[in-house]
């Protein structure tokens, strides 16, 4: 069966793909049955076909050879490449679009089956109603489903690749941002069951409104044969009957109402009995007035929509009330982020034990090695497994372990241990239950690792994140590493071709985690980072960081330090210049790698204009050193009032720049612009930028600038009290009722960050969609804000103290400080949360 992309035939056998000549390619055995779109997470690199996708922000063209070293011989490009003799052996595809080659590859193969596929599009809840589908239908069904929240115009496609003849139901999810993106996902799906779970204000700047946003939503349900949805007789209902008018797609509409296919008679919250837990008892009719009840773990309206939505779809799927009921009582938190915890003995733990299949575990394994270098995963039995499908599956999974170079594998459960002759590791240990783990833990069997806890939710992994979490302060920094490479890729994509990037991380990276946020901007192939201080650098050497770091503040008592750590100086003095010239002489070194910091006008550090022609001088007639890199430091480049003095100082510092370079006889690396500066002063980039606020979701300019919040703060209630009129809060009986109010006394205070400044009234914080002021002064550990406005708070709850819904500028400037100065105030005892999307 042959298959066009471009002028290119791309064969399919029962086994995969066979590109190019059939004959050629069988004769060299290259059966393809993995897609790649990442050179960095190739797992099967010889069965891989490697599309090099271009994106606003990098081309996979430039990937081809990191691709091809690690094994990768089958590529579909854009272009022919720069040098066809470095893939002596490669199979090259050159089509006019490789996304679409991607995707129509993917609706070939899509086609190839005929049980049902549920499609699922909307504003929010698309993730979570395509996991209680799969909680609700997986002892019916064996499903294939989108991991995570693959989604987008590439994530649709890969996931849609998965789909085998073992498979008996596929459950994805579509996501568009603007219009025309939807009829390429349409035929990739192709859903016979349509799901819309609700239209909101998610990606409103892609579309003129929300009518035109809609329509190309339900693009996607096109050749369905039946769509859900939930609406009253409203502007919804009203475009999905104009739409469909005439259609033989039958529609099935979840409303309140009582025209709507399936009514909501009522939800009810009730708490549970003998726990401190919510639940909701539903209550349902449907055409034929037959009426259901069941009780979900939830009280919020979203969840009650998406559980009504499952309901209706499981019960078109033929299962029955009884069963639906048991399961509904026990739906699961569906987190769709991925966390990187704190654990026990300096390790960090990533609790993805909520479903186990080999997509998720590579999701998995491409997080966890972007943490620390010394690698643990502890592994459940494959769930739902019969038959022929037994061997073959746990023989992959192993393979796909091996390919991800896990230094320890723990597994759990008898069936693993049939198949250890297949685990390749250097590091073994098997047990046969989750209670035998457990109960033979020992604390010092981890240190200094990050651990990877991936099990079906049956095997209980809960009991063992438990042993391995790291048991401090509730309250908690989230760092949010999607938003980090999100920001990172905005920044890039100002970048004129060549220029580099360095990544500031000082500060405890600006109080996100310095080897954390180091690792994962490693990952993502930064060219430098900066710290101000050695032994910062030797954290991050030690923590198997090997980019180039620049150290920003030196003395002579670090360079042994500094040499032995291979870091590189910023030399700002003759001074520091000769001490360190000095050393390198003692040590027999020469020619090391060093950074001059020219002072243009900040007056912080850094050679005068008027020392500079001294210095070129001084260079040239030595080879102890050579210079990396030459910079400067702009004073306001995010203020228009000084741009006339920014201007002054770029055009200093290329001055410089060309007295060193021709006394040199050599380049090297000009920098100068910060955030703000990339934006406003392009002209400034030179060879490379340094990315510091911007990097954790800070626009300091007035640059549109798309940038993702990164750290949100949040703390629990301690306890709740109701005052009289008349009462005091806190010391000095600061804070003054004049009613009767409701007062929550939170798990934070100006000893982790949350300054005094922010007392009677100052500050405020986020509780169940509502701002509530601080009531009273701030104290060292805890601090009372009025919830007065929030009825259904409890002792418990979570509160934001700066995030998505509260930014970080706002509680700066309430405390009359920066940005900057919250984020690295924030104290050591907090935890520090790591998660992806």
């Amino acid at each position: 069966m042959g298959y066009s992309l471009g002028e290119v035939t791309v064969v399919l056998s029962e086994k995969g793909i066979l590109l190019g000549d059939e004959t050629y390619i069988q004769r060299q055995g290259d059966r393809i049955e993995h897609l790649a779109t990442d050179s960095r997470k190739i797992s099967f690199a010889a069965s891989s076909l490697f599309f090099a996708l271009t994106t606003a922000t990098r081309d996979g063209q430039n990937f081809i050879q990191q691709a091809y070293d690690a094994g990768v011989r089958n590529f579909i490009l854009h272009q022919p490449p720069d040098d066809r003799q470095a893939l002596p052996d490669a199979n090259l595809l050159v089509v006019t679009d490789t996304t679409l080659a991607l995707q129509q590859l993917a609706t070939y193969h899509r086609n190839r089956f005929t049980y049902p596929v549920i499609g699922i599009t909307g504003s929010n809840g698309k993730t979570i109603v395509k996991e209680w589908l799969n909680f609700l239908l997986e002892d019916r069904f064996k499903i294939v489903r989108s991991p995570r929240s693959f989604n987008s115009q590439i994530g649709v496609p890969l996931s849609v690749w998965e789909m085998s003849d073992e498979d008996q139901l596929g459950i994805f999810e579509a996501g568009i941002s603007t219009v025309r993106e939807m009829q390429y996902l349409q035929p990739v799906i192709a859903p016979t069951i349509g799901i819309l779970t609700n239209i909101g204000n998610a990606h409103d700047s892609g579309f003129n409104n929300k009518k035109e946003k809609l329509r190309e939503k339900l693009l996607l349900f096109k050749k369905a044969q039946i769509i859900f949805y939930t609406a009253e007789k409203d502007w919804i209902h009203d475009e999905m009957e104009r739409q469909f008018k005439g259609s033989p797609i039958r529609l099935k509409r979840i409303g309140h109402d009582t025209d709507a296919d399936l009514v909501l008679l009522s939800a009810t919250v009730n708490e549970q009995t003998h726990t401190t837990e919510m639940a909701t008892l539903i209550k349902v009719t449907d055409g034929q007035h037959k009426q259901a009840r069941y009780t979900i773990p939830f009280t919020d309206q979203a969840a009650i929509q998406n559980a009504s939505i499952c309901q209706a779809v499981i019960t078109y799927l033929g299962m029955p009330a009884a069963a639906f009921n048991e399961k509904a009582s026990n739906l699961p938190v569906i987190d769709m982020r991925l966390q990187v915890l704190p654990a026990i003995n300096h390790c960090s733990v990533i609790n993805d034990s909520y479903s186990l299949d080999q997509n998720s575990l590579q999701v998995a394994l491409d997080l966890l090695n972007q943490q620390l270098p010394s690698k643990t995963l502890i592994l459940s039995d494959i769930p739902g497994l019969h038959g022929q499908d037994n061997a073959f599956a746990y023989e992959e999974m192993a393979a796909l372990i091996h390919n991800k170079h896990v230094h320890r594998l723990i597994t759990i459960g008898p069936e693993w241990q049939k198949f250890a002759e297949h685990l390749n590791v250097p590091v073994l240990e098997q047990y046969g239950s989750t209670t035998a783990f457990t109960a033979g833990f020992q604390p010092g069997q981890f240190k200094d690792e990050a651990i990877l806890l991936k099990g079906a939710r049956a095997f209980g992994f809960e009991a063992i994140f438990y042993l391995l979490r790291e048991k401090v302060h509730q309250t908690r920094l989230e760092i949010n590493l999607t938003a980090i490479v999100h920001n990172q890729k905005i920044y890039r994509s100002l970048l004129h071709p060549n220029v580099k990037m360095m990544a500031m991380v000082k500060a405890f990276a600006y109080g996100s985690g310095l080897l954390e946020m180091a690792s994962v901007l490693q990952y993502h192939n930064i060219d430098y980072l900066a710290v101000a201080y050695a032994d910062e650098g030797v954290a991050l050497r030690n923590g198997g960081i090997t980019v180039p770091v620049m150290v920003m503040n030196m003395d002579e008592y670090g360079f042994e330090t500094l040499v032995a750590h291979g870091l590189e100086p910023e030399i700002y003095s003759f001074r520091l210049l000769n001490q360190f010239i000095h050393f390198l002489n003692s040590q027999g070194l020469s020619q090391y790698p060093i950074h001059i910091k020219l002072d243009t006008g900040m007056h912080r550090l850094g050679f005068d204009p008027a020392e500079v022609a001294s210095l070129a001088e001084q260079l040239s007639q030595q080879r102890t050193v050579y210079v990396k890199s030459v910079f400067s430091h702009f004073t306001s480049s995010e203020d228009e009032h000084d741009d006339h003095f920014s201007l002054r100082q770029g055009s200093l510092l290329i001055e410089g720049c060309e007295i060193l370079e021709t006394a040199l006889g050599y380049t090297f690396i000009r920098h100068i612009a910060n955030s703000a500066a990339i934006a406003r002063f392009p002209q400034f980039q030179l060879d490379m930028v340094r990315l510091g606020i911007g990097l954790y979701g800070i626009n300091t300019t007035h640059e549109d600038l798309p940038l993702r919040t990164v750290a949100t703060l949040k703390a629990t209630i301690a306890q709740i009290k109701e005052l009289a009129p008349g009462e005091t809060v806190g010391y000095n009986r600061m804070g003054k009722v004049d009613k009767k109010t409701r007062v929550a006394t939170i798990r934070i205070g100006y000893a982790d960050g949350f300054s005094r400044m922010l007392g009677n009234g100052r500050g405020q914080v986020w509780l169940h969609d509502k701002i509530c002021p601080v009531i009273g002064n701030v104290c060292m550990d805890m601090t009372m804000v009025d919830i007065s406005a929030v009825a259904a708070a409890r002792e418990g709850d979570e509160v934001e103290i700066f995030g998505p819904h509260l930014p970080v500028q706002q509680m700066a400037a309430a405390s009359g400080t920066s940005s900057y100065e919250i984020f690295t105030s924030i104290g050591q005892r907090i935890n520090r949360i790591y998660v992806e999307d």
